[in-house]
């Protein structure tokens, strides 16, 4: 008897169909696929991300193991591990990656409307930026070196901080700075771009400054300047030990930037710290200087995003360790976070995006409704909560 559709084939239909077909022509990605064209390849590689498998072996051992409920999950037909193997060696990855970005710019707009602690600039992008390193064998994956001749692979990562939601992956070898992503990304005009130290390149930051958009990031201690304003109307109960306007006076860099720069210096309480930011934003009125430290405060929301893909994707194990088949991975990775976040926002769903996937995840072969499943039950209905309280202390 039909009761319904599989979780897991519910969750698919959220995945743009139509666009991921107009990239597969525009690669030709399904020239010469025999038995695994590039949709059937994706629902392998999403169900691998689902259902926390650890290797290519374990997609097809599930899948295989319920032939006749392929149709009915999404599959046109199970393939064994040689053929993901070589479709992930072969496949262009950037057919995958442009999906990515379509489901970047379908997801990104339903959480624009999220509050962030201590920052009211609805104006402004909040973007954050970071990378986050995965350990490989270098006999493996013999193109992704490392430090002290290990193999590693970083994924340079730009967040919105209005739902944590990725804007703009690069995977790299371990050796590439991270510094070097700022010549690579496309910087948006009336964004806030907030960064830690190591992306403090003032080259890079002179065409932030010049395409309309603004930055927040550390001061390395080196950084030589003299102050040429100073903003006393600032509450210092609040950490906020300084707001000053600066001027760049080292050989180098009083050339790479020679803008007038702006330094806010705070005291963490829980380090005993002092802190010192320098950005743009050099506006007194526009942008006080509790903002700026919330804004860099709010920087670790990158490193939550980090946590969440290592905890709950596939990504420090990886299937396969050509570069093509490490960044299809990565992206199917992306993509399922992508998928699982536009099922909370299109669904009113008040779980996280964790807890999301957790219920999809342990429920992707059974049939029930998807709505159903991600409904937060009440644990005590309202009409019997009287009885129920009543019957706790009935001994």
């Amino acid at each position: 008897m039909n009761s319904g559709k599989y979780i897991f084939a519910q969750v698919v239909d959220f995945l743009p169909y139509r666009v991921f077909e107009t990239i597969v022509r525009h690669y030709n990605g399904d020239f010469h696929a025999q038995r695994l064209n590039c949709y059937n390849h994706l629902l392998h590689m999403v169900y691998g991300q689902l259902t926390a498998c650890t290797s290519l072996r374990d997609i097809c051992l599930c899948l295989n193991a319920h032939p006749n409920r392929l149709f009915h999950l999404g599959f046109m037909q199970s393939v064994n591990e040689s053929f993901l193997s070589r479709a992930n060696d072969k496949r262009d990855y950037r057919i995958f990656e442009e999906l990515g970005y379509a489901m970047i710019n379908i997801v990104r707009p339903k959480y624009q409307k999220t509050q962030i602690e201590g920052i009211y600039l609805p104006e402004y992008e909040l973007l954050a930026l970071d990378s986050t390193s995965i350990s490989v064998s270098i006999k493996l994956a013999d193109w992704a070196l490392g430090k002290y001749t290990r193999g590693s692979v970083k994924m340079h990562t730009q967040i919105d901080l209005r739902g944590c939601l990725p804007v703009f992956i690069y995977v790299t070898d371990g050796k590439w700075h991270d510094s070097n992503v700022l010549d690579v990304i496309e910087f948006v005009c009336n964004a806030i771009y907030v960064m830690d130290k190591a992306y403090v390149d003032f080259d890079a930051l002179r065409r932030i400054d010049e395409c309309g958009s603004f930055f927040v990031t550390r001061a390395k201690s080196t950084m030589k300047y003299e102050i040429v304003e100073t903003n006393h109307n600032i509450d210092m109960s609040t950490g906020l030990r300084g707001d000053h306007i600066i001027r760049l006076t080292g050989y180098k860099t009083r050339r790479l930037y020679p803008k007038l720069l702006r330094l806010v210096v705070f005291h963490d309480k829980d380090t005993d710290e002092e802190i010192e930011f320098i950005t743009n934003l050099t506006d007194f009125l526009e942008v006080n200087a509790m903002q700026i430290a919330n804004i860099y405060r709010n920087r670790w929301q990158i490193e939550v995003f980090f946590k969440r893909i290592k905890q709950n994707l596939t990504v420090k194990c990886l299937w396969g360790y050509s570069e093509n088949a490490v960044k299809i991975h990565l992206w199917t990775a992306i993509i399922t976070y992508l998928l699982v976040a536009r099922i909370k926002a299109e669904l009113n769903c008040t779980y996280s995006i964790t807890e999301v996937y957790t219920l999809i995840s342990v429920s992707a072969m059974e049939k029930m409704p998807l709505r159903e499943l991600l409904a937060k039950p009440n644990s005590v209905p309202a009409s019997m909560k009287d009885d129920y309280e009543l019957e706790l202390f009935d001994f």
